[in-house]
């Protein structure tokens, strides 16, 4: 027989007795009855009358629970903590044809995440976000995520706002529209907010960010957005990334927004923005492509920008040099600056940076001579663009890669011309019969015959 003596080994047995006396009493504890009355309805409207929870032991919160389904313990009860409802996993619960959404959801009075992914499809009939009740979760829900559900058609429901502790509210890839409600202002838990690709129209209300102190994402891309932008993004001041690509934002970037030492992207692309650019520190990601800003990269000071990662100025209508001091951004990865107006010279220190896989420089003005050994062409491929600046040519390169639609400098040409001819001279000279090092030593049979005649000649005048 084992004898314990540790202490620690009875410290150890006493914690596993305890857990799996937790464990056998919590599998005994009932579910809520109009807890699982809801829960059932609401799974039964979204995946088919089909399902029915008989093979659950003993209830959807016991030792066979439903994927996507947590629980928890309230008053010695379960109740359902979170639904997630699509295809994520392999056995996760997926929506029939004519899913919808049943009102019982909201008697789910402990539910603090709501998921429905790819559930609502636009080959069906359309449905909308349900417009009331949802302060009914409002002490509880915490996120709420509404994705790729393309017949998910309507506005978003102003009764949202209601929904004061909401830390997440995610509504992408929906076919939603209309204008953002002012109503979203308070949410003031907020640390997500991200909207994109859906229909949504008109201007962002200009206060509608001024008490999200603690929002961290921001994503409305890919929408039909107008207007400038409004002046209370400057209060968000924890934003890490700002994503307002896709739109049709005008104006230019507030000032204030210097005040963001956290952000971490930028992502303004294909809108109507100009003006100064943004001079923040802690970006490792700036994309600004496809608006009409103007101006010229010296502008910005970018020995600040040593995070930089990704930089996307293409077709900007930038103007002058490209500075030297982005080689010095030691961690770049992407470059674009191609469909502008760049003049000037390609500094071969591009070739230095040991992250770079991507350098698109074509669609300028600039000049000059592309300088980069023959390995930074090998390593690019055809990541490295530079045609269509008629006055850049590449230096001679032995083998290998070139760089597509560039010319080769033409004093390269010359002097390769030169050096072929030289050993042209040369090397053929010494075997050609016909060259002229070889003329004393070799002599055609018309040449023997005269020089024959004039020895007779010599010979007879002596």
């Amino acid at each position: 027989m084992w004898r314990i003596t540790s202490p620690w080994a009875f410290l150890l047995l006493n914690l596993l007795l305890f857990r799996a006396l937790a464990e056998a009493e919590s599998s005994n504890v009932p579910m809520d009855k109009a807890e699982q009355e809801a829960l059932y309805a609401v799974i039964q409207d979204l995946v088919g009358k089909w399902w029915n929870g008989s093979d659950l032991y003993p209830d959807p919160c016991g030792w066979t629970q439903i994927q996507g389904v947590s629980c928890d313990l309230f008053d010695g009860l379960w109740y359902v903590t979170s639904l997630n409802i699509g295809p994520i996993l392999g056995n996760s619960l997926e929506c029939s044809s004519d899913a919808k959404f049943n009102p019982q959801l909201f008697q789910l009075k402990h539910l603090k995440s709501l998921s429905i992914f790819d559930c609502f499809s636009s080959h069906q009939q359309q449905l909308t976000i349900p417009p009331s009740n949802w302060e009914r979760l409002a002490s509880t829900l915490e996120s709420l995520e509404l994705r790729s559900n393309r017949g998910l058609t309507g506005n978003i429901p102003p009764n949202l706002g209601q929904l004061s502790n909401l830390n997440s509210l995610v509504l992408v890839g929906n076919s939603l529209s209309g204008e953002l409600p002012m109503e979203l202002a308070n949410l003031v838990n907020l640390k997500r907010l991200m909207l994109s690709v859906n229909k949504f129209s008109g201007q962002v209300p200009s206060a509608l960010f001024a008490n999200m102190a603690h929002l961290l994402i921001l994503d409305l891309s890919s929408n039909h957005l107008t207007g400038s932008l409004p002046a209370s993004l400057c209060n968000l001041s924890s934003l890490l990334k700002l994503d307002l690509s896709n739109n049709q934002f005008q104006g230019s970037l507030p000032a204030e927004l210097g005040k963001w030492t956290q952000l971490t992207l930028l992502d303004l692309r294909n809108n109507s923005l100009s003006g100064a650019m943004p001079k923040l520190g802690s970006l490792r990601d700036l994309l600004l492509a496809y608006n009409p800003w103007g101006g010229n990269l010296l502008e910005l000071e970018w020995g600040d920008l040593q995070n930089l990662s990704t930089l996307d100025l293409s077709h900007m209508g930038l103007t002058g040099a490209i500075p030297k001091a982005i080689t010095d951004l030691k961690i770049l990865r992407y470059v674009a600056f191609d469909g502008n107006q760049l003049s000037g010279t390609v500094s071969s220190k591009f070739a230095d940076l040991p992250s770079l896989t991507t350098l698109y420089l074509n669609d300028n003005n600039l000049s000059g001579k592309l300088q980069f050994p023959r390995g930074f062409y090998e390593r690019m491929g055809k990541r490295f663009a530079s045609w269509n600046n008629p006055n850049l040519c590449y230096s001679a390169i032995t083998s290998g890669d070139v760089p597509r639609g560039v010319a080769r400098c033409k004093q390269d040409q010359d002097h390769s011309t030169e050096e072929f001819k030289s050993n042209q001279g040369v090397d053929e000279g010494s075997f050609d019969e016909h060259s002229g090092l070889m003329a004393p030593l070799i002599m055609t049979p018309a040449a023997s015959a005269s020089a024959l005649w004039w020895a007779i000649v010599l010979i007879m005048m002596l």
